[in-house]
């Protein structure tokens, strides 16, 4: 798994998933926002991080006892152990949140190995604890139940679907409180520094809209006085 550079990660951290959309919208990339999940605290910090995979199918009841957890080698806890530090664990749960995809405990194991966050498009048990740890967490809603009642976890960091977006491992997840959308980790940089410069023109915009001015010409940027009023702007602000 490639790493993302600081000067990437801080860009994206500064940036907003809206603003990503529209610069993977402009090279025809539609689906790469995670539909229907929700950060679990409003304060929670952006996340920003690679992807790392888990894939959980429909359960089958005699592979799918209390006992697997006993082995080592089951899928969730060796995700749980292996994803690295700075990375997002990603989990494909169906968009079934009647049973949980992790819960307090195994979330709280992320964090304290340093890792970035972690996304569901199902729901996760002690929601409300998890919203607690100031973690980066996003989930579809709240699931009491444990997962063995209906997912099967089954393999890791292999590509997944989650919400209705393709996710490969190693791609870049940012995720704020709109939602998460997925980066191609070959696009990652490119993306930063486009919207890290979109970023800078929408506040431009922001500012000049409070002060009464009309989005004809502004927004976008079709009158060269716009251009000339923006570069003022950023030698002002040092941006």
């Amino acid at each position: 798994m490639s790493k993302l550079s600081d000067t990437t990660r801080n860009r994206l951290k500064s940036v907003s998933t809206a603003t990503v959309a529209t610069a993977l919208f402009k090279r025809g990339l539609r689906i790469q926002t995670i539909q229907d999940v929700h950060p679990l605290s409003p304060d929670q910090p952006t996340l920003v991080g690679e992807a790392f995979t888990l894939r959980y199918m429909p359960a089958r009841e005699d592979l799918n006892t209390i006992e697997v957890f006993r082995d080592r080698a089951h899928p969730q806890r060796k995700a749980i152990e292996e994803c690295p530090p700075g990375a997002v664990l990603v989990m494909d749960s169906r968009k079934d949140a009647r049973a949980a995809s992790a819960g307090a405990i195994l979330v709280t194991r992320l964090m304290k190995r340093g890792c970035a966050g972690v996304v569901t498009d199902g729901g996760f048990r002690d929601a409300a604890e998890i919203a607690k740890l100031g973690f980066p967490a996003f989930h579809h809603r709240p699931s009491a139940p444990t997962n063995l009642t209906l997912h099967q976890a089954i393999e890791i960091n292999v590509p997944i679907g989650c919400g209705d977006a393709p996710v490969f491992p190693g791609d870049v997840i940012l995720g704020d409180s709109d939602g998460v959308i997925v980066i191609p980790a070959h696009l990652a940089d490119e993306i930063a520094n486009e919207t890290f410069e979109m970023t800078a023109f929408e506040d431009f915009v922001t500012e000049q809209v409070h002060a009464g001015r009309s989005i004809l010409g502004l927004y976008p940027a079709t009158d060269e006085q716009t251009s000339k009023d923006f570069a003022t702007w950023r030698k002002a602000k040092g941006r």
